[in-house]
Protein backbone atom coordinates (compact mmCIF):
# COMPACT_ATOMS: atom_id res chain seq x y z
CA UNK A 1 0.00 0.00 0.00
CA UNK A 2 1.32 3.44 -0.98
CA UNK A 3 0.64 6.32 1.42
CA UNK A 4 1.36 10.03 0.91
CA UNK A 5 1.19 11.93 4.21
CA UNK A 6 0.47 15.66 3.70
CA UNK A 7 1.20 17.94 6.65
CA UNK A 8 2.10 21.55 7.40
CA UNK A 9 4.72 20.65 10.03
CA UNK A 10 6.71 17.65 11.22
CA UNK A 11 9.46 16.83 13.71
CA UNK A 12 12.45 17.22 13.38
CA UNK A 13 12.08 19.75 10.58
CA UNK A 14 9.58 22.26 12.00
CA UNK A 15 7.20 22.33 14.94
CA UNK A 16 4.59 24.51 16.62
CA UNK A 17 2.36 21.84 18.22
CA UNK A 18 1.30 18.21 18.51
CA UNK A 19 0.71 17.80 14.78
CA UNK A 20 4.48 17.93 14.24
CA UNK A 21 5.03 15.08 16.72
CA UNK A 22 2.43 12.93 14.97
CA UNK A 23 3.75 13.66 11.48
CA UNK A 24 7.30 12.97 12.63
CA UNK A 25 6.54 9.53 14.09
CA UNK A 26 3.50 7.97 12.39
CA UNK A 27 4.95 7.68 8.83
CA UNK A 28 7.99 5.77 10.11
CA UNK A 29 5.69 3.43 12.07
CA UNK A 30 3.59 2.83 8.94
CA UNK A 31 6.77 2.04 7.02
CA UNK A 32 7.80 -0.50 9.65
CA UNK A 33 4.43 -2.21 9.19
CA UNK A 34 5.23 -2.73 5.51
CA UNK A 35 3.56 0.24 3.81
CA UNK A 36 5.40 2.43 1.29
CA UNK A 37 5.24 5.92 2.78
CA UNK A 38 6.22 9.43 1.73
CA UNK A 39 5.60 12.72 3.56
CA UNK A 40 5.13 16.08 1.83
CA UNK A 41 5.36 19.49 3.56
CA UNK A 42 6.39 23.07 2.75
CA UNK A 43 10.05 24.03 2.53
CA UNK A 44 10.06 26.67 5.27
CA UNK A 45 12.94 29.01 5.93
CA UNK A 46 13.92 27.17 9.13
CA UNK A 47 13.94 23.84 7.26
CA UNK A 48 16.19 25.26 4.55
CA UNK A 49 18.59 26.73 7.12
CA UNK A 50 18.88 23.59 9.23
CA UNK A 51 18.59 20.78 6.66
CA UNK A 52 19.44 22.52 3.37
CA UNK A 53 22.69 20.62 2.87
CA UNK A 54 20.84 17.27 3.20
CA UNK A 55 18.11 18.05 0.67
CA UNK A 56 18.19 16.63 -2.85
CA UNK A 57 16.68 18.73 -5.65
CA UNK A 58 14.21 16.64 -7.65
CA UNK A 59 12.66 19.01 -10.18
CA UNK A 60 10.56 22.12 -10.62
CA UNK A 61 7.25 22.81 -12.29
CA UNK A 62 4.55 25.49 -12.43
CA UNK A 63 1.30 25.15 -10.49
CA UNK A 64 -1.88 27.04 -11.40
CA UNK A 65 -3.73 28.58 -8.45
CA UNK A 66 -6.72 30.53 -9.77
CA UNK A 67 -5.22 33.20 -12.09
CA UNK A 68 -1.68 32.68 -10.74
CA UNK A 69 0.94 30.47 -12.39
CA UNK A 70 3.38 29.76 -9.53
CA UNK A 71 6.86 28.26 -9.49
CA UNK A 72 7.02 25.04 -7.48
CA UNK A 73 10.27 23.30 -6.59
CA UNK A 74 10.47 19.77 -5.23
CA UNK A 75 13.20 18.60 -2.85
CA UNK A 76 13.56 15.24 -1.10
CA UNK A 77 15.31 13.54 1.80
CA UNK A 78 15.41 9.88 2.90
CA UNK A 79 15.02 9.20 6.62
CA UNK A 80 13.90 6.14 8.67
CA UNK A 81 12.55 4.31 5.63
CA UNK A 82 10.40 7.31 4.64
CA UNK A 83 10.83 9.69 1.70
CA UNK A 84 10.34 13.32 2.76
CA UNK A 85 9.30 15.76 0.02
CA UNK A 86 9.43 19.54 0.42
CA UNK A 87 7.42 22.00 -1.70
CA UNK A 88 9.52 25.07 -2.46
CA UNK A 89 8.20 28.55 -3.16
CA UNK A 90 10.10 31.34 -1.45
CA UNK A 91 7.28 33.85 -1.87
CA UNK A 92 5.03 31.74 0.35
CA UNK A 93 7.36 29.81 2.64
CA UNK A 94 10.67 31.64 3.02
CA UNK A 95 9.48 33.32 6.25
CA UNK A 96 10.63 33.00 9.87
CA UNK A 97 7.32 31.57 11.19
CA UNK A 98 5.09 28.77 9.97
CA UNK A 99 1.72 30.48 10.52
CA UNK A 100 0.24 33.79 11.55
CA UNK A 101 0.39 35.73 8.24
CA UNK A 102 -2.55 37.53 6.62
CA UNK A 103 -2.13 35.45 3.45
CA UNK A 104 -2.12 32.05 5.19
CA UNK A 105 -5.16 31.02 3.13
CA UNK A 106 -3.31 31.64 -0.13
CA UNK A 107 -0.11 30.04 1.19
CA UNK A 108 -1.75 26.75 2.12
CA UNK A 109 -4.08 26.91 -0.87
CA UNK A 110 -0.92 26.84 -3.00
CA UNK A 111 0.54 24.02 -0.90
CA UNK A 112 -2.59 21.86 -1.31
CA UNK A 113 -2.69 22.60 -5.05
CA UNK A 114 0.98 21.68 -5.35
CA UNK A 115 0.43 18.37 -3.51
CA UNK A 116 -2.11 17.33 -6.16
CA UNK A 117 -0.38 18.72 -9.26
CA UNK A 118 3.11 17.45 -8.34
CA UNK A 119 2.02 13.83 -7.81
CA UNK A 120 3.44 12.68 -11.15
CA UNK A 121 6.90 13.87 -10.02
CA UNK A 122 6.93 11.62 -6.93
CA UNK A 123 8.48 8.15 -6.92
CA UNK A 124 5.07 6.46 -6.62
CA UNK A 125 1.41 7.18 -7.35
CA UNK A 126 -0.34 7.01 -3.94
CA UNK A 127 -3.27 4.80 -3.06
CA UNK A 128 -4.11 7.13 -0.15
CA UNK A 129 -3.31 10.76 0.63
CA UNK A 130 -3.52 11.34 4.38
CA UNK A 131 -4.37 15.01 5.10
CA UNK A 132 -4.16 16.88 8.41
CA UNK A 133 -6.23 19.85 9.62
CA UNK A 134 -7.32 22.85 7.56
CA UNK A 135 -3.86 23.51 6.07
CA UNK A 136 -4.25 20.47 3.80
CA UNK A 137 -8.07 20.42 3.70
CA UNK A 138 -8.13 21.55 0.05
CA UNK A 139 -6.38 18.36 -1.11
CA UNK A 140 -9.54 16.15 -1.10
CA UNK A 141 -11.47 19.02 -2.71
CA UNK A 142 -8.92 19.52 -5.51
CA UNK A 143 -8.80 15.76 -6.14
CA UNK A 144 -12.58 15.69 -6.61
CA UNK A 145 -12.46 18.82 -8.79
CA UNK A 146 -9.62 17.58 -11.01
CA UNK A 147 -11.03 14.04 -11.09
CA UNK A 148 -14.01 15.28 -13.10
CA UNK A 149 -11.63 16.06 -15.99
CA UNK A 150 -8.67 13.73 -15.37
CA UNK A 151 -9.37 10.08 -14.65
CA UNK A 152 -6.01 9.39 -12.99
CA UNK A 153 -7.04 11.28 -9.86
CA UNK A 154 -10.15 9.18 -9.30
CA UNK A 155 -8.13 6.21 -8.05
CA UNK A 156 -6.73 8.13 -5.05
CA UNK A 157 -8.55 7.84 -1.71
CA UNK A 158 -8.22 10.43 1.05
CA UNK A 159 -8.13 10.36 4.83
CA UNK A 160 -8.50 13.50 6.95
CA UNK A 161 -7.23 13.67 10.54
CA UNK A 162 -8.74 16.36 12.77
CA UNK A 163 -6.19 17.36 15.41
CA UNK A 164 -8.14 20.35 16.70
CA UNK A 165 -11.49 21.30 15.18
CA UNK A 166 -11.29 24.81 16.58
CA UNK A 167 -9.14 25.78 13.57
CA UNK A 168 -11.24 25.38 10.41
CA UNK A 169 -9.79 27.63 7.68
CA UNK A 170 -12.65 30.14 7.33
CA UNK A 171 -12.58 32.90 4.69
CA UNK A 172 -15.02 35.24 2.99
CA UNK A 173 -17.02 33.72 0.13
CA UNK A 174 -15.68 36.29 -2.34
CA UNK A 175 -12.23 34.64 -2.31
CA UNK A 176 -13.42 31.20 -3.48
CA UNK A 177 -12.48 31.71 -7.12
CA UNK A 178 -9.84 34.41 -6.79
CA UNK A 179 -7.86 32.75 -3.99
CA UNK A 180 -8.49 29.02 -4.38
CA UNK A 181 -9.52 28.76 -8.05
CA UNK A 182 -12.76 26.88 -7.35
CA UNK A 183 -16.07 27.25 -9.14
CA UNK A 184 -18.98 28.96 -7.38
CA UNK A 185 -20.86 25.66 -7.41
CA UNK A 186 -18.82 24.50 -4.42
CA UNK A 187 -20.48 27.28 -2.42
CA UNK A 188 -23.89 26.98 -4.04
CA UNK A 189 -24.35 23.31 -3.13
CA UNK A 190 -23.11 23.90 0.43
CA UNK A 191 -20.05 21.66 0.22
CA UNK A 192 -17.57 24.33 1.24
CA UNK A 193 -19.99 26.95 2.62
CA UNK A 194 -20.81 27.45 6.28
CA UNK A 195 -22.52 30.46 7.87
CA UNK A 196 -22.03 32.36 4.62
CA UNK A 197 -18.25 31.83 4.59
CA UNK A 198 -15.83 29.46 2.90
CA UNK A 199 -15.00 26.71 5.39
CA UNK A 200 -12.14 24.54 4.15
CA UNK A 201 -12.40 21.95 6.92
CA UNK A 202 -16.10 21.37 6.24
CA UNK A 203 -15.37 20.81 2.56
CA UNK A 204 -12.65 18.28 3.42
CA UNK A 205 -14.93 16.40 5.85
CA UNK A 206 -17.56 16.01 3.13
CA UNK A 207 -15.09 15.10 0.36
CA UNK A 208 -12.68 12.79 2.22
CA UNK A 209 -13.24 9.03 2.13
CA UNK A 210 -12.41 8.61 5.84
CA UNK A 211 -12.20 11.01 8.78
CA UNK A 212 -10.52 10.34 12.07
CA UNK A 213 -9.89 12.23 15.28
CA UNK A 214 -6.79 11.79 17.42
CA UNK A 215 -8.55 9.78 20.12
CA UNK A 216 -11.73 7.66 20.28
CA UNK A 217 -13.33 9.87 22.95
CA UNK A 218 -12.61 13.03 20.96
CA UNK A 219 -14.24 11.45 17.90
CA UNK A 220 -17.44 11.00 19.94
CA UNK A 221 -17.15 14.47 21.46
CA UNK A 222 -17.04 16.04 17.99
CA UNK A 223 -20.70 15.07 17.56
CA UNK A 224 -21.51 17.27 20.55
CA UNK A 225 -22.05 21.05 20.03
CA UNK A 226 -19.96 21.86 23.13
CA UNK A 227 -16.80 20.45 21.52
CA UNK A 228 -17.49 20.74 17.77
CA UNK A 229 -17.38 24.52 17.25
CA UNK A 230 -20.56 24.49 15.12
CA UNK A 231 -19.45 21.45 13.10
CA UNK A 232 -21.47 18.86 15.05
CA UNK A 233 -24.23 18.54 12.42
CA UNK A 234 -21.66 17.90 9.68
CA UNK A 235 -19.83 15.27 11.73
CA UNK A 236 -23.08 13.56 12.70
CA UNK A 237 -23.96 13.48 9.01
CA UNK A 238 -20.56 11.87 8.27
CA UNK A 239 -20.45 9.65 11.36
CA UNK A 240 -20.36 6.53 9.15
CA UNK A 241 -16.79 7.40 8.11
CA UNK A 242 -15.64 8.97 11.41
CA UNK A 243 -13.36 7.06 13.80
CA UNK A 244 -10.83 7.81 16.52
CA UNK A 245 -7.22 6.62 16.76
CA UNK A 246 -5.24 7.50 19.86
CA UNK A 247 -1.91 9.17 19.15
CA UNK A 248 1.32 7.71 20.45
CA UNK A 249 4.78 8.91 21.42
CA UNK A 250 8.29 7.91 20.44
CA UNK A 251 9.04 5.28 23.09
CA UNK A 252 12.75 5.32 22.30
CA UNK A 253 13.11 9.09 22.48
CA UNK A 254 11.11 9.29 25.71
CA UNK A 255 12.87 6.54 27.63
CA UNK A 256 14.09 7.39 31.15
CA UNK A 257 16.54 4.49 31.05
CA UNK A 258 18.51 5.96 28.13
CA UNK A 259 17.52 9.65 27.87
CA UNK A 260 20.61 11.88 27.81
CA UNK A 261 18.47 15.00 28.32
CA UNK A 262 17.79 14.23 31.99
CA UNK A 263 20.21 14.44 34.93
CA UNK A 264 20.10 10.79 35.93
CA UNK A 265 18.71 7.81 34.04
CA UNK A 266 16.41 5.36 35.81
CA UNK A 267 13.87 2.61 35.16
CA UNK A 268 10.79 1.09 36.77
CA UNK A 269 13.05 -1.54 38.40
CA UNK A 270 15.47 1.05 39.83
CA UNK A 271 13.87 4.41 40.64
CA UNK A 272 16.85 5.87 42.52
CA UNK A 273 17.58 8.20 39.61
CA UNK A 274 14.12 9.75 39.97
CA UNK A 275 15.10 11.16 43.37
CA UNK A 276 18.25 12.70 41.85
CA UNK A 277 16.20 14.35 39.12
CA UNK A 278 13.75 15.66 41.71
CA UNK A 279 16.54 17.31 43.69
CA UNK A 280 17.94 18.80 40.47
CA UNK A 281 14.53 20.21 39.53
CA UNK A 282 14.12 21.81 42.96
CA UNK A 283 17.49 23.53 42.58
CA UNK A 284 16.73 24.70 39.04
CA UNK A 285 13.34 26.17 39.99
CA UNK A 286 14.36 27.66 43.34
CA UNK A 287 12.16 25.35 45.40
CA UNK A 288 12.87 24.14 48.92
CA UNK A 289 14.92 20.93 48.73
CA UNK A 290 12.46 18.62 50.45
CA UNK A 291 12.71 15.08 49.07
CA UNK A 292 9.54 13.79 50.73
CA UNK A 293 7.23 16.58 49.54
CA UNK A 294 5.53 15.75 46.21
CA UNK A 295 6.06 18.10 43.26
CA UNK A 296 2.93 18.76 41.19
CA UNK A 297 3.80 20.03 37.71
CA UNK A 298 2.09 21.65 34.73
CA UNK A 299 3.66 21.95 31.26
CA UNK A 300 1.06 23.65 29.12
CA UNK A 301 0.02 26.51 26.90
CA UNK A 302 -1.60 29.04 29.20
CA UNK A 303 -5.00 29.23 27.52
CA UNK A 304 -8.54 28.77 28.83
CA UNK A 305 -9.33 25.34 27.34
CA UNK A 306 -6.40 23.88 29.34
CA UNK A 307 -8.50 24.26 32.50
CA UNK A 308 -6.43 27.04 34.04
CA UNK A 309 -9.51 28.82 35.37
CA UNK A 310 -10.05 25.80 37.66
CA UNK A 311 -6.50 26.17 39.00
CA UNK A 312 -7.01 29.88 39.51
CA UNK A 313 -10.21 29.31 41.49
CA UNK A 314 -8.66 26.98 44.08
CA UNK A 315 -4.95 27.80 43.98
CA UNK A 316 -4.87 28.88 47.61
CA UNK A 317 -6.57 25.62 48.63
CA UNK A 318 -4.05 23.66 46.58
CA UNK A 319 -1.13 25.43 48.23
CA UNK A 320 -2.48 24.56 51.69
CA UNK A 321 -1.68 20.92 50.89
CA UNK A 322 1.83 19.55 51.62
CA UNK A 323 3.14 19.94 48.05
CA UNK A 324 5.22 22.06 45.70
CA UNK A 325 3.90 23.44 42.39
CA UNK A 326 5.84 23.99 39.14
CA UNK A 327 4.34 25.67 36.04
CA UNK A 328 6.02 25.92 32.62
CA UNK A 329 4.38 27.59 29.63
CA UNK A 330 3.22 30.78 28.01
CA UNK A 331 -0.02 32.05 26.51
CA UNK A 332 -2.76 34.49 27.43
CA UNK A 333 -1.64 37.56 29.37
CA UNK A 334 -4.27 37.07 32.10
CA UNK A 335 -2.90 33.66 33.04
CA UNK A 336 0.73 34.72 32.76
CA UNK A 337 0.07 37.64 35.11
CA UNK A 338 -1.81 35.42 37.58
CA UNK A 339 0.91 32.76 37.81
CA UNK A 340 3.64 35.39 38.07
CA UNK A 341 1.81 36.91 41.04
CA UNK A 342 1.10 33.51 42.64
CA UNK A 343 4.78 32.47 42.49
CA UNK A 344 5.65 35.56 44.53
CA UNK A 345 3.05 34.65 47.16
CA UNK A 346 4.42 31.14 47.65
CA UNK A 347 8.15 31.60 47.30
CA UNK A 348 10.06 28.35 47.81
CA UNK A 349 6.93 26.25 47.28
CA UNK A 350 5.78 27.44 43.86
CA UNK A 351 7.85 28.26 40.78
CA UNK A 352 6.73 29.53 37.38
CA UNK A 353 8.63 29.83 34.07
CA UNK A 354 6.64 31.83 31.49
CA UNK A 355 8.35 30.37 28.46
CA UNK A 356 8.71 27.03 26.73
CA UNK A 357 12.06 25.36 27.15
CA UNK A 358 12.62 21.79 25.93
CA UNK A 359 15.40 20.95 28.41
CA UNK A 360 13.42 22.38 31.33
CA UNK A 361 10.33 20.43 30.30
CA UNK A 362 12.33 17.19 30.38
CA UNK A 363 13.67 18.11 33.83
CA UNK A 364 10.06 18.54 34.96
CA UNK A 365 8.83 15.27 33.44
CA UNK A 366 11.68 13.33 35.07
CA UNK A 367 11.75 15.18 38.41
CA UNK A 368 8.10 15.80 39.31
CA UNK A 369 5.89 13.31 41.13
CA UNK A 370 2.45 14.35 39.84
CA UNK A 371 1.39 15.96 36.55
CA UNK A 372 -1.76 18.12 36.42
CA UNK A 373 -3.89 18.43 33.22
CA UNK A 374 -7.41 19.70 34.10
CA UNK A 375 -8.33 20.45 30.46
CA UNK A 376 -11.76 21.62 29.41
CA UNK A 377 -11.11 19.89 26.10
CA UNK A 378 -8.10 17.87 24.92
CA UNK A 379 -8.24 16.14 21.51
CA UNK A 380 -5.44 13.76 22.51
CA UNK A 381 -2.66 15.25 24.61
CA UNK A 382 0.88 13.93 24.65
CA UNK A 383 2.10 15.45 27.91
CA UNK A 384 0.27 12.92 30.06
CA UNK A 385 1.83 10.06 28.06
CA UNK A 386 5.32 11.50 28.40
CA UNK A 387 4.77 12.08 32.11
CA UNK A 388 3.65 8.48 32.64
CA UNK A 389 6.67 7.24 30.71
CA UNK A 390 8.89 9.05 33.23
CA UNK A 391 6.98 7.85 36.30
CA UNK A 392 5.20 11.16 36.93
CA UNK A 393 1.63 10.16 37.79
CA UNK A 394 -1.02 12.19 35.89
CA UNK A 395 -4.02 13.99 37.38
CA UNK A 396 -6.41 14.63 34.48
CA UNK A 397 -9.97 15.50 33.64
CA UNK A 398 -11.81 12.76 31.73
CA UNK A 399 -12.02 14.34 28.28
CA UNK A 400 -10.66 13.45 24.85
CA UNK A 401 -7.38 11.57 24.81
CA UNK A 402 -6.91 12.09 28.55
CA UNK A 403 -9.79 9.73 29.20
CA UNK A 404 -8.46 7.20 26.68
CA UNK A 405 -4.88 7.16 27.98
CA UNK A 406 -5.24 7.38 31.79
CA UNK A 407 -7.05 4.69 33.77
CA UNK A 408 -8.41 6.03 37.11
CA UNK A 409 -6.80 4.83 40.32
CA UNK A 410 -8.91 2.34 42.29
CA UNK A 411 -7.57 1.73 45.77
CA UNK A 412 -9.92 -1.15 46.55
CA UNK A 413 -8.29 -3.36 43.89
CA UNK A 414 -4.97 -1.55 43.50
CA UNK A 415 -5.52 -0.70 39.82
CA UNK A 416 -5.23 2.27 37.48
CA UNK A 417 -2.46 4.48 36.09
CA UNK A 418 -3.43 7.95 37.37
CA UNK A 419 -6.05 10.15 39.01
CA UNK A 420 -9.07 11.42 37.09
CA UNK A 421 -12.19 13.53 37.60
CA UNK A 422 -15.19 13.82 35.24
CA UNK A 423 -16.96 17.11 35.98
CA UNK A 424 -15.39 20.39 34.96
CA UNK A 425 -15.33 21.53 38.56
CA UNK A 426 -12.58 23.08 40.68
CA UNK A 427 -13.82 21.25 43.78
CA UNK A 428 -13.61 17.88 42.01
CA UNK A 429 -10.11 18.71 40.80
CA UNK A 430 -9.05 19.74 44.31
CA UNK A 431 -10.42 16.47 45.69
CA UNK A 432 -8.32 14.26 43.41
CA UNK A 433 -5.20 16.40 43.96
CA UNK A 434 -5.70 15.89 47.69
CA UNK A 435 -6.16 12.13 47.14
CA UNK A 436 -2.97 11.93 45.07
CA UNK A 437 -0.85 13.91 47.53
CA UNK A 438 -1.87 11.83 50.52
CA UNK A 439 -1.40 8.54 48.67
CA UNK A 440 2.16 9.71 47.92
CA UNK A 441 2.85 10.67 51.55
CA UNK A 442 0.91 8.07 53.54
CA UNK A 443 1.03 5.00 51.29
CA UNK A 444 4.35 5.09 49.43
CA UNK A 445 4.19 1.40 48.50
CA UNK A 446 0.78 1.80 46.84
CA UNK A 447 1.99 4.96 45.08
CA UNK A 448 5.07 3.08 43.87
CA UNK A 449 2.90 0.35 42.33
CA UNK A 450 0.72 3.00 40.70
CA UNK A 451 3.81 4.67 39.28
CA UNK A 452 5.08 1.33 37.97
CA UNK A 453 1.81 0.65 36.12
CA UNK A 454 1.95 4.12 34.55
CA UNK A 455 5.50 3.53 33.31
CA UNK A 456 4.51 0.16 31.82
CA UNK A 457 1.79 1.60 29.56
CA UNK A 458 2.32 1.06 25.81
CA UNK A 459 1.97 4.33 23.89
CA UNK A 460 4.08 3.24 20.93
CA UNK A 461 3.19 4.33 17.41
CA UNK A 462 3.11 0.72 16.23
CA UNK A 463 -0.30 0.30 17.86
CA UNK A 464 -1.67 3.42 16.17
CA UNK A 465 -0.11 2.52 12.80
CA UNK A 466 -2.08 -0.75 12.68
CA UNK A 467 -5.31 1.18 13.25
CA UNK A 468 -4.50 3.60 10.42
CA UNK A 469 -3.65 0.74 8.07
CA UNK A 470 -7.07 -0.78 8.73
CA UNK A 471 -8.66 2.57 7.84
CA UNK A 472 -6.66 2.72 4.60
CA UNK A 473 -7.62 -0.87 3.76
CA UNK A 474 -11.32 -0.11 4.29
CA UNK A 475 -11.37 2.82 1.86
CA UNK A 476 -9.12 1.30 -0.81
CA UNK A 477 -10.49 -2.24 -0.71
CA UNK A 478 -6.94 -3.58 -0.52
CA UNK A 479 -6.25 -6.57 1.70
CA UNK A 480 -4.06 -5.86 4.69
CA UNK A 481 -2.77 -8.15 7.40
CA UNK A 482 -5.41 -8.38 10.11
CA UNK A 483 -4.27 -9.31 13.66
CA UNK A 484 -7.57 -11.13 14.25
CA UNK A 485 -6.89 -13.50 11.37
CA UNK A 486 -3.56 -14.47 12.86
CA UNK A 487 -5.34 -16.15 15.76
CA UNK A 488 -7.23 -18.65 13.55
CA UNK A 489 -4.39 -21.23 13.23
CA UNK A 490 -4.74 -21.80 16.99
CA UNK A 491 -7.01 -24.74 16.00
CA UNK A 492 -3.81 -26.64 15.22
CA UNK A 493 -2.94 -26.51 18.90
CA UNK A 494 -5.83 -28.80 19.87
CA UNK A 495 -4.29 -32.30 19.91
CA UNK A 496 -6.87 -33.49 22.42
CA UNK A 497 -9.59 -33.29 19.79
CA UNK A 498 -7.47 -35.06 17.22
CA UNK A 499 -6.51 -37.89 19.60
CA UNK A 500 -10.08 -38.42 20.75
CA UNK A 501 -11.44 -38.89 17.25
CA UNK A 502 -8.51 -40.65 15.56
CA UNK A 503 -9.81 -44.18 16.45
CA UNK A 504 -13.10 -43.26 14.79
CA UNK A 505 -11.58 -42.77 11.34
CA UNK A 506 -13.00 -46.12 10.28
CA UNK A 507 -16.47 -44.92 11.29
CA UNK A 508 -15.92 -41.64 9.48
CA UNK A 509 -15.22 -43.41 6.17
CA UNK A 510 -18.81 -44.52 5.35
CA UNK A 511 -20.17 -41.13 6.45
CA UNK A 512 -17.83 -39.36 3.99
CA UNK A 513 -20.77 -38.73 1.65
CA UNK A 514 -23.30 -36.49 3.36
CA UNK A 515 -26.18 -37.80 1.22
CA UNK A 516 -25.86 -41.41 2.52
CA UNK A 517 -28.17 -40.97 5.57
CA UNK A 518 -30.93 -39.69 3.26
CA UNK A 519 -30.76 -42.88 1.11
CA UNK A 520 -31.28 -45.20 4.10
CA UNK A 521 -34.48 -43.54 5.37
CA UNK A 522 -34.45 -45.84 8.41
CA UNK A 523 -37.39 -44.22 10.26
CA UNK A 524 -39.65 -44.42 7.18
CA UNK A 525 -39.10 -48.20 6.66
CA UNK A 526 -40.00 -49.35 10.16
CA UNK A 527 -42.18 -47.02 12.14
CA UNK A 528 -42.52 -49.65 14.90
CA UNK A 529 -38.78 -50.07 15.52
CA UNK A 530 -37.78 -50.97 19.00
CA UNK A 531 -36.57 -48.34 21.46
CA UNK A 532 -33.21 -50.07 21.75
CA UNK A 533 -32.65 -49.82 17.99
CA UNK A 534 -33.41 -46.07 18.10
CA UNK A 535 -30.94 -45.62 20.94
CA UNK A 536 -28.24 -47.51 19.04
CA UNK A 537 -28.90 -45.52 15.88
CA UNK A 538 -28.77 -42.23 17.84
CA UNK A 539 -25.38 -43.13 19.33
CA UNK A 540 -24.06 -44.15 15.93
CA UNK A 541 -25.19 -40.84 14.45
CA UNK A 542 -23.39 -38.91 17.20
CA UNK A 543 -20.21 -40.91 16.62
CA UNK A 544 -20.47 -40.32 12.89
CA UNK A 545 -20.95 -36.61 13.43
CA UNK A 546 -17.87 -36.40 15.67
CA UNK A 547 -15.89 -38.44 13.19
CA UNK A 548 -17.00 -36.23 10.31
CA UNK A 549 -15.86 -33.09 12.22
CA UNK A 550 -12.57 -34.77 13.06
CA UNK A 551 -11.98 -35.64 9.44
CA UNK A 552 -12.66 -32.04 8.47
CA UNK A 553 -10.23 -30.73 11.11
CA UNK A 554 -7.56 -33.14 9.94
CA UNK A 555 -8.10 -32.13 6.32
CA UNK A 556 -8.02 -28.38 7.01
CA UNK A 557 -6.53 -27.50 10.41
CA UNK A 558 -6.88 -23.77 9.69
CA UNK A 559 -10.68 -24.00 9.57
CA UNK A 560 -12.36 -21.72 12.09
CA UNK A 561 -13.94 -23.40 15.13
CA UNK A 562 -17.08 -21.32 14.58
CA UNK A 563 -17.58 -22.87 11.14
CA UNK A 564 -17.12 -26.42 12.45
CA UNK A 565 -19.59 -25.76 15.23
CA UNK A 566 -22.17 -24.59 12.70
CA UNK A 567 -21.72 -27.74 10.63
CA UNK A 568 -22.11 -29.95 13.70
CA UNK A 569 -25.42 -28.32 14.53
CA UNK A 570 -26.62 -28.75 10.96
CA UNK A 571 -25.75 -32.50 10.92
CA UNK A 572 -27.50 -33.15 14.23
CA UNK A 573 -30.60 -31.29 13.03
CA UNK A 574 -30.70 -33.40 9.84
CA UNK A 575 -30.41 -36.64 11.81
CA UNK A 576 -33.22 -35.62 14.17
CA UNK A 577 -35.44 -34.80 11.21
CA UNK A 578 -34.83 -38.22 9.67
CA UNK A 579 -35.83 -39.93 12.91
Amino acid sequence: MKILYATSEAVPFCKTGGLADVAGSLPAALSQEGAEVAVILPLYQRVREKFGDQLHFECYDFVNLAWRNCYCGLFSLEKDGVTWYFIDNEQYFNRPDLYGYMDDGERFGFFSRAVVRMLHHLKFWPDVIHCNDWQTALVPIYLKDDGVREEQYRSIKTTLTIHNIEYQGRYGKEVLGDLFGLDGGWMADGTIQMDGDVNLLKGAILCADAINAVSPTYANELKNPFFAHRMDSILNQCSYKLSGVLNGIDMQLYNPATDSRISECYSAEDMSGKAVNKATLQKMMGLNEEPHVPIVAMVSRLVSHKGLDLVREVLHDIMELPLQLVVLGKGDAQYEEFFRWAAQQYSGRMSVCLDYNESLSMAIYSGADLFLMPSKSEPCGLSQMIAMRYGTVPIVRETGGLRDSVRPYEAWRDAGTGFTFANYSSSDMLHVINEAVYLYKDYPDAFGRLRGRAMAEDFSWGRSAKEYLRIYANITGQMWENPVMEEVPAVEEAPAVEEAVTPAEEIAAPVEKKETPKAKKAPAKKASAKKTEKTTEKKATKKATKAESAAEIAADPAEKPAEIKTRKKGTARTAAKEK
